[in-house]
């Protein structure tokens, strides 16, 4: 697989793991990463930092949404072992009356790194474009 490919398989793995309730694994894709939020301004690094971000996310367990990721482009500095990447994403959530909200929009603006032969999160930027209110809506 390329480094292209192994990166945009790793952005996705995010949205995936998400929705699908597993805050453990999200939190693990940024274990030696900072997670950086506009709409805040906060910095975090790390899981220890980083898991209550995901952990307020949850409700009855996963968090009924589904990340939308579009517009994704890869930049692989291959030979320094660094990559970038952008995204647009956008936040649907089910609705107790049986349909869907779309919550947030916004962008992923992140750097990898590959370290032993594995690319990983080494920065993320989440700024949000649409839909942001005054609370933390870090994504």
């Amino acid at each position: 697989m390329s480094d292209a490919a192994e990166i945009t398989a790793l952005v996705h793995s995010y949205a995936l793991l998400l929705d699908g309730g597993d805050t453990e694994a999200v939190v693990a894709l940024f274990e030696h990463a900072t997670l950086r939020s506009e709409p805040n301004g906060s910095v975090l690094r790390g899981s220890d930092e980083i898991r209550p971000v995901y952990q307020r996310l949850k409700v009855d367990g996963a968090p009924r949404t589904k990340h939308l990721l579009t517009n994704l482009t890869v930049d692989v500095g291959a030979e320094a072992g660094t990559a970038e990447s952008h995204c647009y994403w956008t936040v649907l959530r089910d609705v107790s009356t049986g349909g869907i909200d779309v919550v947030l929009s916004g962008q992923y603006v992140d750097r990898f790194e590959k370290v032993d032969g594995q690319w990983r999160f080494a920065d993320r930027l989440i700024t949000v474009d649409l839909g942001a209110g005054p609370v933390d809506r870090a994504r």
